[in-house]
């Protein structure tokens, strides 16, 4: 699977096997020697409605012949295009305002500057303060990594990196209780309001959080209720609330937003992977009148990135779109992340090192545990998410690798929406 080529010129992540890939379709993988690879992954999970839509790639060979670039500020038929489908088929009534960058990393960042801008617009400079959370991942660049409750993705910048307070995660097969407690809902509001109380509400601009918690805990989802009661809190503490679904956005978990799950508004909505499906690198920020008019009254401006809003991008992403709603494959995810849900948990559940299969849609994670009961790991030195992974390369199959390092032997799979029986089939098999 490995190519010299490939060592010589790609040496960025010299702790993962490479794999050589000379094509994809649908949601299968294909390289040299006949291998072929289920991408139950989504590569990143990323991918939503397949590999190789011509549909897509044609209206991105439109796009460029008629435009390479043009200034993210400015307007082209793509980005009208695209904001139309947005505002009428996909985001919430109140979310009026769109900041498109070109990953999720570069619009969590924008977000975070709308709420630290909007509250200094608004004569509260000392709302300051951005709150996180324990276990989490906000993105690669310098300040989201500092965000991310993501220890592996700080290793050699600790000393670096500015430090948030954060609040614990909700995590109910750990919570510090007992496993699936009860009481759990209520330890973790007690301990954001106890987080909130300790920096003072007058400081805090705004809470950044996953509404699911993506591959750096492997689709952890909240107890019930725990998020009306939070965003109540955040509320009556005049705490913005930014929903980071770069992961989740645009039908992972089938619904349009994992916000939408939850009966949630969140103030700022960031979403990315699935806005395009990997055919181009698009994200947006997505926010309301009052914030964005806020900061614009006041005469401040969110920078652009400079390849933000490509013509070619924007074109991609509305094309994706409109394939997920006329083929309505969010049902499709919704209904085959069931039926894979089940296989796994009557394949798995009693298995003696499988201590948790969680998610919702095509968004789940199977936690492993040395002793389930007592929640002891693996060492890490036995790489067990990586053994597990390469068994099922072996065996034509592709899981995407999640934990933190601290939470660790974390198996996620976010396929292709577009999988039938077959695939659910091929991955219980792969992991068998």
């Amino acid at each position: 699977m490995e190519s010299k080529t490939t060592q010589e010129l790609w040496p960025s992540f010299p702790t993962l096997e490479r794999v050589y890939i000379e094509k994809a379709e649908g949601a299968y993988l294909y390289g040299k020697d006949n291998l072929k690879i289920l991408d139950a992954a989504g590569g990143a999970i990323v991918v939503n409605l397949g590999h190789g839509r011509k549909e897509v790639a044609d209206a991105i060979h439109k796009a460029t012949t008629n435009s390479s670039y043009i200034l993210p500020p400015w307007s082209c038929q793509e980005r009208e295009q695209l904001i139309a489908e947005l505002k009428e088929h996909w985001l919430p009534s109140y979310l009026t305002r769109v900041h498109l960058s070109s990953g999720g990393s570069e619009a969590n960042e924008a977000a975070i500057k709308i709420a630290i801008q909007y509250q200094a617009a608004r004569g509260k400079p000392e709302k300051k303060q951005i709150l996180t959370r324990s276990l989490s991942y906000h993105g690669t660049t310098i300040s989201m990594a500092a965000m991310s409750g993501h220890a592996s993705r700080k290793k050699g910048l600790e000393s670096f990196l500015k430090k948030y307070t954060a609040t614990e995660t909700p995590y109910p097969l750990r919570c510090p209780l007992g496993k699936h407690h009860p009481e759990a809902l209520n330890y973790y509001i007690e301990d954001l309001e106890k987080v909130i109380k300790k920096v003072g509400s007058k400081n805090i601009a705004a809470l950044i959080a996953e509404p699911i918690i993506g591959s750096s805990g492997g689709a952890i989802t909240p107890p019930a209720d725990y998020w009306k009661k939070a965003q109540e809190i955040l509320k009556k503490n005049d705490i913005l609330l930014i929903a980071d679904e770069v992961m989740t956005g645009f039908g992972r978990v089938g619904e349009k937003f994992a916000s939408n799950l939850y009966d949630i508004s969140p103030d700022i909505l960031v979403a990315g992977k699935g806005m395009a499906g990997g055919y181009a690198a698009i994200s947006g920020t997505y926010s309301t009148d009052k914030i964005v008019d806020t900061i614009g009254d006041k005469g401040y401006e969110v920078m652009f990135h400079t390849f933000a809003a490509l013509p070619q991008s924007c074109a991609a992403s509305t094309t994706v779109l409109k394939i997920l709603r006329e083929e309505n494959l969010l049902d499709k995810a919704r209904i085959q992340g069931r039926k894979l849900k089940e296989a796994l948990v009557e394949a798995f559940s009693d298995h003696p090192h499988v201590a948790d299969i969680r998610g919702e849609g095509l968004l789940l994670g199977i936690e492993i545990l040395k002793d389930k009961e007592r929640l002891i790991p693996f060492d890490k030195k036995q790489n067990i998410t990586f053994k597990i992974i390469e068994h099922s390369l072996e065996e034509g199959v592709f899981f995407y690798p999640g934990g933190t390092g601290d939470i660790r032997d974390i198996i996620c799979i976010g396929a292709p929406f577009i999988i039938d029986q077959k695939e659910i089939e091929l991955m219980i098999k792969a992991l068998t």
